[in-house]
């Protein structure tokens, strides 16, 4: 499993009835998860202290409850690179507040790629796509280890959330390329101007709407965009990252769609490897890690 277990200011402090409990900077959030099945005891101090509550709708959807928690506070990560990341949260729809940490397990793993191969040849320029790229965490984590990013995402809001985040960064000057788009048709116009990329990161929603309504579901479509992305993807490619947060996507499924289309890249360098694992953040009260989803990583360092 990879496990983002690098925070400092932020933490899962208990798991139980369908439900966690977080630390956000100090602030105490109790959100829903739907792979808490288990009904342990709520002994821990913030589950009648917490700052904030999403209650889940039995309709569907749900409404934050607050208690003393401010409309946007920030956090900070440190990358293993010894780069500081800042991100601005504010709880919005559908339980979110803006980030993920589990991801910041891999951010950690290439942004450390990124860096080394920095180091070794200044003068390379490392081009990084971040596809469905939120409000900028994998996109941040690229740039400040010296890529030069093209960040692309259909909302508008996110886009613009994840350029304040870049701003927090100390980020603002760096390469980064921000883009509202649908992320296919911005894939096959890249293939039609032939503009090829080091290193690909996606993160695609379950189920989702383009600028323009066009609908994305992930198990239809995720095969059909790994493939083209292909042809956006140099001979001596980087990294490669597939996030998904949807059950029928396990790691070795992720593992089998990677190994397939970048056969010849794997054949001609034996260093190259594919590692797909569930994600993780570890449970403060009792050490157990909660899984996250999962992640498929092309490496070819």
């Amino acid at each position: 499993m990879f496990i983002a277990n690098n925070w400092k200011e932020y933490d899962v402090i208990d798991t139980s009835k369908g439900e966690k409990l977080e630390s956000w900077g100090g602030y105490l959030l109790v959100r829903p998860d739907p792979q808490v099945i288990w009904d342990t005891p709520k002994k821990e101090y913030g589950w009648k202290h917490m700052n904030g509550h999403y209650h889940r709708s039995s309709k569907g959807g749900g409404e934050w409850e607050f208690f003393d928690l401010p409309q946007q506070w920030q956090i900070n990560y440190e990358l293993p690179i010894g780069k500081k990341l800042t991100f601005n949260l504010k709880p919005f729809s559908f339980k979110h507040t803006g980030l993920f940490p589990e991801q910041a397990a891999n951010w950690d793993w290439f942004s450390t790629l990124i860096y080394n191969k920095k180091k070794a040849n200044p003068d390379k320029e490392i081009k990084v796509l971040n596809l469905f790229a939120y409000t900028g965490g994998a996109t941040l984590a690229a740039a400040a280890a010296g890529a030069k990013v093209t960040h692309v995402d259909a909302s508008k809001g996110m886009v613009n959330w994840a350029k304040e985040n870049a701003a927090s960064s100390g980020l603002s000057d760096a390469p980064i390329r921000w883009l509202v788009d649908d992320c296919v048709k911005f894939v096959e116009r890249e293939i039609r101007r032939g503009n090829t990329y080091d290193a690909i990161i996606m993160d695609p929603p379950s189920y989702g709407r383009g600028p323009k309504g066009e609908i994305w579901k992930i198990e239809e479509s995720i095969h059909n965009l790994v493939k083209i992305c292909m042809q956006i993807l140099n001979d001596d490619p980087l990294f490669f990252l597939i996030n998904s947060y949807t059950t029928g996507l396990q790691p070795a499924v992720l593992t089998y769609m990677l190994k397939t289309e970048l056969k010849d890249v794997l054949d001609k360098n034996p260093n190259a490897f594919v590692d797909s694992q569930e994600v993780g953040l570890p449970v403060s009260s009792n050490g157990l890690v909660l899984p996250c989803g999962a992640s498929g990583r092309f490496e070819n360092a």
